[in-house]
């Protein structure tokens, strides 16, 4: 037998023959592990994607993952997905990002929200057989050092590079 608390604060039971047909979300499945890992996450500089920026470079997408910190500016061309909508967008964006030859993800420092969505990013890929065994030779994911936070030091204020930037909210 099984105990925990439950929300309400009282012991809950369960029976091991109720946890086998007690259906659980696609996170928690057996047949669902992934080779990717936390250290399998790349990063790329403010530096190298304000070169991709400024190249017009096809074929690279931003995806900032911010929620209400998201006001204040952001990556010039990038698409606002926030973290919270994650468990019904990945599938969505997976499917719409795979012809990109990169993607990049950020939050305002990189540290979770952004390297939390990338591994998600990658391991629904893999769910979905757009990458096999931890390789990806189509697309490159990667992480921004620093997240937004850093960016906006070296470029908010360049229009090129960055939207809608209110300075005040940064200083």
């Amino acid at each position: 037998m099984l105990c925990w608390r439950a929300f309400s604060g009282q012991p809950r039971s369960l029976l091991l023959s109720q946890i086998a047909t007690t259906s659980f979300p696609r996170t928690f499945a057996a047949n669902n592990m992934s080779s990717y890992s936390i250290g399998s996450l790349k990063y790329i500089s403010r530096d190298q994607l304000a070169d991709h920026i400024r190249t017009k470079k096809p074929g690279v997408s931003v995806i900032d993952v911010r929620d209400s910190d998201y006001i204040g500016g952001h990556i010039m061309g990038c698409q606002n997905v926030p973290v919270h909508t994650h468990d019904f967008k990945m599938p969505e964006l997976a499917r719409t990002l795979a012809d990109q030859d990169a993607v990049i993800f950020h939050c305002s420092l990189s540290q979770q929200r952004g390297p939390k969505s990338a591994l998600n990013y990658l391991r629904e890929r893999e769910r979905m057989g757009m990458a096999k065994d931890g390789g990806d030779e189509k697309q490159k994911v990667y992480v921004l050092e620093g997240g937004f936070s850093k960016w906006q030091e070296a470029y908010g204020e360049d229009k090129e590079l960055t939207e809608a930037y209110v300075k005040d909210l940064w200083e």
